[in-house]
């Protein structure tokens, strides 16, 4: 079986990471926090022969859903988030939009939970909770490839800002603990903004766990 990939956009003024994920020779894609410019990523993803299937948001703050009604109305996929995020996502002034460059509100079509699979074509992921950045953040733990979208939980040598509405820093730092530490040493961590690292590299070098 060809192997899982992923993809990276840089989108909007705080450079968050959209990822897009996707089986090597099968054109079907799972899209990761698209955003903004959902019309861009759209046109760059069918460009190269991609069918976007599904929006996955790892959380729901102003940067990484700016593109999320675009990318919808363009590829028709749904919109999925964790149940938890949902009041985050419909109130502009939790999610820090109103502050920000305007008020802005997402519905989801669907929600998932704690240890939910989640299927694109042949390629599946586990959603694994990580509240803390927001209440309802979330990662996606693509076993197969040995990786993990982790968005605003855990960056390289760092982690999620916890001051947000929702955000709590001792809940943020547990969830790295309990939850992202417990993967696989080699399992590489790709977050909401800069570069990849990996679960070990964090456990040794990542200031908040010294």
């Amino acid at each position: 079986m060809a192997d899982v990939k992923i993809g990276k956009i840089c989108l909007g003024q705080m450079q968050t990471n959209c990822y897009f994920v996707y089986r090597e020779g099968v054109n079907e894609a799972m899209v990761i926090d698209p955003g903004s410019s959902g019309k861009h990523l759209y046109e760059k993803l069918t460009e190269h022969g991609f069918s976007v299937k599904r929006i996955l948001l790892t959380h729901g703050h102003f940067d990484h859903i700016g593109g999320v009604d675009e990318l919808r109305s363009l590829s028709g996929a749904p919109v999925c988030a964790l149940a938890e995020e949902k009041e985050l996502l419909e109130d502009p002034w939790i999610n820090v939009s109103a502050q920000m460059k305007g008020p802005l509100t997402i519905s989801c079509d669907e929600f998932f939970h704690d240890g939910d699979e989640i299927s694109c074509g042949d390629v599946s992921c586990k959603v694994i909770a990580t509240p803390g950045h927001t209440a309802g953040g979330c990662c996606f733990y693509f076993e197969e490839a040995g990786f993990l979208v982790c968005g605003d939980t855990i960056f390289a040598e760092s982690v999620g800002r916890s001051d947000f509405p929702t955000g709590d820093e001792k809940t943020l730092l547990d969830s790295v603990e309990k939850r992202i530490f417990t993967l696989p040493d080699e399992t590489k961590l790709f977050p909401g903004h800069g570069p990849a690292t990996s679960v070990g590299h964090e456990k040794e070098y990542n200031p908040f766990f010294s």
